[in-house]
């Protein structure tokens, strides 16, 4: 079973530090669920709760034992201390053999050019359909490919066709309005993701798998 774990980093909120942002990357999440016991995370919407689509707890929270949905709303239980974890379906890891393969993925250059082709990016994680943004900025690196993440949410993109040296400088800054942005930590580690999978394309066309 191949995960990958994505620590966000911690907060501090009224001189309190509270718990890390943790998601974690499973090729199939039913099964890894069923390997946990958990309780699923709710978010409360007119005086009901609904499943959360990625949140569990681990640890003891309370909860309904009819529906195993959490009795407290994921944010307001992320207030009192409560520590969620996001279990996320990424279909990517599919084609990765063991953990050594992974590692080989991930530390294995890409073809950065491929980037430019629409039929090729079609076929990627995020990127899938911002063909223009990524021949446009032509990232060539890791923490280029994560600030063009960065840029397809709403509150950078108006970053789209600046200069390197403006981007890096402007796209991990909190924006002051409440427009979506994307965290350093999640598009670096979505980069990372977008990288195994050029990587296993390659590999699959090379070996003739596909």
């Amino acid at each position: 079973m191949q995960l990958k774990v994505k620590i966000v980093g911690r907060k501090l909120i009224s001189g309190m530090e509270k718990m890390p942002d943790i998601d974690i990357d499973f090729a199939d999440r039913t099964l890894a669920l069923e390997k946990f016991k958990h309780v699923t995370a709710a978010i409360k919407e007119d005086n009901t709760f609904k499943k959360h689509n990625t949140g569990i707890y681990c640890t003891s929270i309370p909860y309904n034992p009819l529906t195993g949905l959490s009795t407290i709303d994921y944010k307001t239980a992320e207030d009192r201390g409560y520590f969620k974890i996001d279990f996320l379906n990424v279909s990517v890891y599919e084609g990765v053999r063991d953990r050594q393969h992974l590692k080989q993925l991930m530390e294995t250059e890409p073809l950065w050019d491929l980037l430019e082709q629409d039929d090729f990016t079609q076929l990627l994680f995020h990127v899938n359909g911002h063909g223009s943004i990524l021949r446009q900025s032509k990232p060539r690196s890791i923490e280029q490919l994560a600030a063009v993440l960065a840029m397809i949410r709403p509150a950078k993109r108006y970053l789209i066709g600046k200069d390197w040296t403006t981007i890096m400088t402007e796209i991990w800054t909190k924006p002051e309005n409440d427009e979506y942005y994307f965290k350093k930590a999640h598009a670096i580690a979505y980069a990372h993701v977008i990288v195994v999978q050029m990587n296993l394309i390659c590999e699959s066309i090379s070996y003739g798998y596909a």
